[in-house]
Parts: C-alpha cells; sequence; structure tokens
C-alpha cells in the first residue's frame, strides 16, 4: 500500500510540474512552423513556398505563376529520391515547352531538405536536374518548406496548375508523364 501511494504521489507530481513547465516554456520555432501546416486541398491553392537557391538568390513559387509545376521533395543523400529524380528529369524535358489545360508549360521546384550545402548543389549537378527553380533551407526534417507541406516521407510532389492550385498530391516523379497527359490541350 505504501509503494501504491508513493507512486501515485510521484505521478502527481509529474503531472503538475509538466503542466508548469509548458505553461511558462517559450514556444519552440518547431511549434511555429507546425502551427503554419496547412491541410492541402485538390483544387485550392497550396501554400507560398520561397527560400534561396544555390546561389543565394530568392525564389518563390509563385513566381512559376501560369506554368505547370511539379513541386519536388527530395535530399541527396535520399535514395528513393536519386532512384527516381531519371523519371523528373526526364518529364521536365519532355513537357518543359508543352501547354496544358491550366498552364503553359511545364516546370519542377525543387525542395531539398539537405543539411550540406555542397551535398545538394553536387547532387543537382549529378543528377541532371537543369532546371532553374531550387530551394533550400539546409534545416533537413526541420525544413519550415517541408512542414508548411506536411511532408514526413520523400520523395514527395505535388503538381500544381497555372493558378497554383493544388492538382495532384504526395505523387512520384514516374508518376507525372501520364499525368501531364491527361492534361494537355
Amino acid at each position: 500500500m505504501k509503494i501504491q501511494n508513493i507512486i501515485k504521489i510521484t505521478t502527481a507530481a509529474a503531472i503538475v510540474g509538466l503542466g508548469a513547465y509548458s505553461r511558462y516554456a517559450p514556444a519552440s520555432a518547431d511549434t511555429e512552423v507546425a502551427e503554419e501546416a496547412q491541410v492541402l486541398r485538390v483544387g485550392e491553392k497550396v501554400p507560398e513556398l520561397e527560400g534561396r537557391t544555390p546561389d543565394g538568390d530568392i525564389i518563390k513559387l509563385s513566381d512559376l505563376e501560369g506554368q505547370i509545376v511539379y513541386i519536388d521533395f527530395w535530399a541527396s543523400w535520399c535514395g528513393p529520391c536519386v532512384a527516381d529524380m531519371p523519371n523528373v528529369v526526364s518529364a521536365y524535358e519532355k513537357y518543359k515547352d508543352t501547354d496544358f489545360e491550366g498552364g503553359e508549360g511545364f516546370t519542377v521546384f525543387s525542395v531539398s531538405l539537405d543539411q550540406s550545402k555542397s551535398r545538394w548543389t553536387d547532387a543537382i549537378e549529378r543528377l541532371g536536374q537543369v532546371w532553374p527553380n531550387h530551394i533550400s533551407d539546409l534545416r533537413g526534417w526541420g525544413s519550415a518548406h517541408a512542414s508548411k507541406y506536411n511532408v514526413n516521407a520523400i520523395p514527395a510532389g505535388f503538381i500544381i496548375d497555372g493558378e497554383g492550385k493544388l492538382l495532384y498530391a504526395n505523387i512520384r516523379g514516374s508518376q507525372v508523364p501520364s499525368l501531364l497527359d491527361g492534361m494537355k490541350e
């Protein structure tokens, strides 16, 4: 009986202590990012993505308005991403000058979850990612970009139309050609 009382008192003290700590502890950046995350729904406008390119310039997803865009979350260290990248490169080369219902031309907006700038930029070159739209905050799984899109596994891809509305979510590069073929004018 004595041990059960000690356990109850210890548990109660721990709960009270945790409640007091959480009340006065500062909000973390991860909590703030999680609050920004949106539910992505087909037919609705996707959240803005803005970040630094390998050259240090800032670009935005909205800069690509008017085009069909494949948003590709990936990383140089991700085996499935590297294996799928030839499909993305092939789709870009094949469809970049094609007109579609909902957009003129096709491009890729790459969002890297790398933490090393040199590994990220080396992979862009090595994998033949010739499109100009590459961003990363170099925070790995702590990426604000991934959090905003609720990405918790990569590769993860999204196709949006020329108005920035979601057409397809959680797809791979291997699926892009057949989806784009169904959208041609």
